[in-house]
């Protein structure tokens, strides 16, 4: 009857290491979230600066670039970049 010295492999935790594993847990969900926030973010800054780059390389023969509104466009494209900026 030697054999009934078997632990079964587990270790009992106090309720501090418990807590510890959970408020680990909680960071990291944390900052998973917070990763996800800034990567949509830069996806939408990304995604809204490539059309004016794309613009602005149509016709590379030609040398000049007709822009009427260029102050309105240009404003209203800086609010949407701040938009994105600050979530």
């Amino acid at each position: 009857m030697a054999d009934f010295d078997f632990d079964f492999g587990f270790t009992a935790v106090d309720e501090t290491e418990l807590e510890a594993v959970q408020q680990a847990t909680s960071q990291a969900t944390q900052v998973e979230q917070t990763a996800e926030q800034l990567q949509t973010r830069l996806d939408n800054l990304y995604n809204a600066i490539v059309p004016l780059l794309n613009n602005l390389k149509k016709n590379p023969e030609k040398e000049y670039i007709l822009w009427p509104n260029r102050l309105a466009k240009v404003e209203e494209f800086e609010t949407k970049l701040q938009q994105v900026y600050n979530g």
